[in-house]
């Protein structure tokens, strides 16, 4: 679709109106497939043309993932965008929506369904051009040595690229998850991250300098907690975990039994940690010892067991790019397997609602014949 620009000619690859009754939006469309990556200088001639033709936004779809929902995964001109607004979509993300519609919630128009059937089958073919995330940038590997020699800096200039595309790794992983489920599943953020995702940006790369690790949460619908997500670049694990609060009654090997109950199918691997009540760390172990030896995770203290943190964990893998001994796939894999081993198993825990006492239960002495009435007043009795 052409339009003239000055004395150019610029090419979007489309246009899309929408119209509700009096009401009207119009968007420009550019798309990108494979590795192709959207351009700030395309973006803003065709912010330029939007804004002489009274358009409303520009949407881009593409496989890049921006690190924060909202984002754009392109820097542009701000002047730019006084009149025009800017969205994007990945291709994974819409993928995504077309699974969940179709698969989960369903399409009542069969010919509806077939379409989204043929576009769901085309995005999902190798040769479609809407990848996965596929990769963790030229940055990765420096980085993730920096951190081992122990010489990683703030002002380091992969950092910036390395936090993002964890962040956008995280996104990826909670979106093929939630293709499965039929569910939104989406990142954790705190509210200050979530109004800046400069804040959140800070903070990984404070804390993989400090730490040697980055952290992200995924929130599952209906699952007992979100899911923390940890990469540990210098113990070289990609950790996944699910906390639960204990029962609130029993004795503690009761409240571990439990848990242990619910994990009737999970493997030996898994790591449990028995919280105290006043405490923010407790005794671990791997679950395969504690269901020969409930006891080992009853607190030294003396203290009842307030919480529980189950614990998924697999080799770190150090590639930049997928497959075999990639980070990406370490990072993917642990996220579906705590949340097929954990996430699903685990229950809140409900106290047993009281039972009635039988009207005909009548409390007597020893020696004290049954059928006597009592002379006793009780609750029961009237004052007259």
């Amino acid at each position: 679709m052409p339009f003239t620009l000055g004395e150019r000619k610029v090419f979007p690859d489309g246009l899309i109106r929408v119209r509700r009754g009096q009401k009207s939006w119009t968007a420009l469309i550019e798309v990108k497939t494979s590795t192709n990556a959207l351009e700030p200088t395309q973006l803003e001639d065709y912010l330029d043309v939007a804004r002489e033709h009274g358009f409303d936004a520009l949407l881009t779809i593409s496989n890049e993932i921006p690190a924060a929902i909202g984002t754009h995964p392109t820097s542009v001109d701000k002047r730019k965008l006084r009149k025009v607004s800017l969205h994007h979509y990945s291709w994974s993300e819409i993928l995504t929506a077309a699974v969940v519609q179709k698969e989960h919630r369903g399409v009542a128009d069969p010919d509806q369904a077939w379409i989204l059937g043929e576009l769901i089958r085309y995005l999902e073919h190798p040769k479609s051009g809407a990848l996965s995330f596929e990769d963790m940038g030229q940055s990765w590997v420096p980085i993730r040595e920096a951190v081992a020699a122990g010489t990683l800096r703030t002002n380091d200039a992969g950092l910036p690229e390395v936090v993002s595309r964890f962040d956008a790794l995280i996104r990826f992983a909670g979106l093929k998850l939630g293709r499965q489920l039929g569910s939104e599943v989406l990142p954790v953020l705190s509210r200050a991250e979530s109004s800046d995702p400069r804040v959140r940006s800070s903070r990984m790369a404070t804390e993989l300098v400090k730490d040697g690790h980055v952290t992200a949460g995924l929130r599952i619908p209906g699952a007992i907690s979100d899911l923390t997500v940890v990469a540990d670049l210098r113990a070289g694990l990609v950790t996944a975990a699910f906390s639960v609060e204990a029962p609130k009654e029993g004795k503690p090997t009761t409240r571990i039994n439990w848990l242990l109950r619910q994990l009737r199918s999970a493997s030996d691997s898994l790591r449990i940690e028995a919280i105290p009540v006043r405490s923010s760390t407790g005794a671990a172990e791997l679950l395969g010892t504690v269901r020969d030896n409930p006891a080992l995770l009853v607190p030294e203290s003396g203290r009842e067991i307030k919480s529980f943190t189950v614990t998924k964990s697999v080799p770190m893998g150090s590639k930049r790019g997928t497959g075999r001994g990639s980070f990406i796939d370490s990072v993917v894999t642990v996220i579906e397997a705590a949340y097929g081993e954990i996430g699903q198993s685990i229950k809140a825990w409900a106290a047993t609602p009281p039972k009635l006492r039988p009207t005909d239960a009548v409390e007597t002495e020893p020696g004290i014949d049954r059928s006597l009435a009592s002379a006793a007043l009780s609750s029961q009795d009237n004052d007259d």
